[in-house]
């Protein structure tokens, strides 16, 4: 690159991500603005960003998910492009739109295409037009029960009832039975509505105890796409994800190769671009089936970022400023190695309670083969107003043995003082003989505690 892609970017985000953007611009030569909440006063994004604009008090609605505070934030500061991280209005499209008519670049794929991505049923119909394997279930929203029994019948239970607009496990029920479905369409729909302001709801068959499988893919604006390969993300507590891998242990090269190449195809005749996660289920059988597409960067993105050698968050910039995704990338992508992630959370590992507060104490990993993304710092406080993420580990080696023998080193080395953490969680994990044969999924936590 001959000159910096952008004059100025603005964060709108807080936490890891915002320190992991602000990282990647200084690499790039862009001067960064950081946004911050007045919980957040203290934290190391605003340390460290060229520039910091409080934008409202603690509660998100008012501060980070506050779209006119925000943009006024951005024309203050005088930016030509805003990355908005993960969570919060990443995958907002008035968030993205506002920006377009503001003249401002919005990191991410257009309005258009987070619009339609958001709305499962139509995600899953573009896959399916496409050629991409999905679960069986009905063609767009159900009109009512007298659909969904219909359609329960013919594929068979035990079927899911999923919020069309929803995510994190919300607006979702299992229906095992005939006569338990009108109520639980009622029960989904109601909770969908409640959260998503959407009451609209699909279904699908059910697969009781799948794997989560997901394939990282860049794609330009010049009709350049590139799958970075998959990761697993079985690992986790409510739809929530503990503990991320890469490559799969589980998935076939057959199916990873011909699943690549299909959403290769469906990529670029949607028209996407930037990042984005397209996540699968895989049955006991080790096919896979299309659930939903994240149309922003993930939190366990450094996995991928570890066996390929990519600078993801960079390659968004950069993609965004227009250049090409073979300029970017170098060449081929090389997969190396084996890159597992830790979800560090402030919380008790046993309950799953939060456990916001002071951090009296912190030693961070370190050593070959060790990554650490974190906003936390000794005294640093982790608020009780947002997530609970206090660091992202990740470890890569030669193989799966030596990541996961690289985590348990740095796991015994991570000290957080003055708050629960997650970590003895993950020291269990890293022991379970099922994980260190790669014999999991999804129902993995549950039924540790049952």
């Amino acid at each position: 690159m001959a000159s910096a892609p952008f004059k100025q970017i603005l964060i709108a985000n807080r936490g890891e991500i915002a320190l992991r953007v602000i990282c990647a611009c200084k690499d790039l030569g862009i001067p960064t603005v950081a946004v911050f909440s007045e919980a957040d006063r203290d934290s190391l994004p605003v340390r460290f960003a060229d520039k910091a604009i409080c934008i409202g008090p603690p509660k998100s609605a008012r501060s980070y998910l506050d779209i006119p505070s925000i943009i006024s934030a951005a024309e203050i500061a005088r930016v030509d492009a805003i990355h908005p991280g993960y969570g919060f209005l990443s995958e907002n499209e008035r968030f993205a739109e506002v920006c377009r008519v503001s003249g401002i670049k919005f990191i991410g794929p257009t309005p258009e295409i987070i619009a339609a991505m958001g709305i499962k049923e139509r995600a899953r119909a573009i896959m399916k037009e496409h050629g991409v394997p999905i679960l069986p279930g009905s063609a767009g929203v159900l009109s009512g029960p007298e659909e969904g029994l219909e359609m329960a019948e013919k594929i068979g239970y035990p079927v899911i009832l999923k919020a069309s607009a929803g995510g994190g496990g919300r607006g979702m029920r299992i229906v095992n039975r005939a006569e338990d479905l009108p109520g639980l369409l009622t029960q989904a729909q109601q909770e969908a509505g409640a959260s998503f302001s959407s009451a609209d709801v699909y279904l699908e068959k059910y697969i009781g105890a799948p794997r989560h499988i997901e394939f990282q893919i860049l794609a330009d604006e010049h009709g350049n796409v590139e799958i970075l390969g998959e990761r697993d993300c079985s690992i986790q507590r409510r739809h929530q994800k503990l503990l991320e891998e890469s490559p799969s242990p589980a998935l076939r090269p057959e199916v990873r190769t011909r699943v690549m190449a299909k959403l290769r195809e469906a990529i670029r005749a949607i028209g996407y671009t930037n990042a984005g996660t397209v996540e699968f289920l895989m049955d006991e059988q080790g096919d896979l089936y299309f659930i939903e597409v994240n149309a922003r960067i993930q939190v366990e993105h450094p996995v991928t970022e570890a066996v390929t050698g990519t600078d993801l968050v960079k390659a968004q910039i950069r993609i965004a400023a227009g250049e090409r995704l073979p300029d970017i990338l170098g060449g081929p992508v090389e997969f190396r190695g084996h890159a597992i992630e830790c979800r560090i959370n402030a919380e008790n590992p046993e309950t799953f309670a939060p456990s916001p507060g002071r951090i009296t104490g912190l030693n961070l990993p370190g050593g070959v083969g060790i990554r650490v993304d974190t906003h936390a710092y000794q005294e640093g406080v982790i608020p009780p107003y947002y997530d609970s993420l206090v660091a992202k580990l990740i470890a890569h080696g030669r193989d799966r043995a030596e990541a996961i023998q690289r985590m348990k080193r740095a796991l015994d080395l991570f000290v957080v003082e003055g708050i629960h953490t997650s970590i003895p969680l993950h020291k269990r994990i890293l022991n379970d003989p099922d994980f260190v044969a790669g014999h999991f999924d999804t129902n993995f936590i549950k039924r540790w505690h049952a």
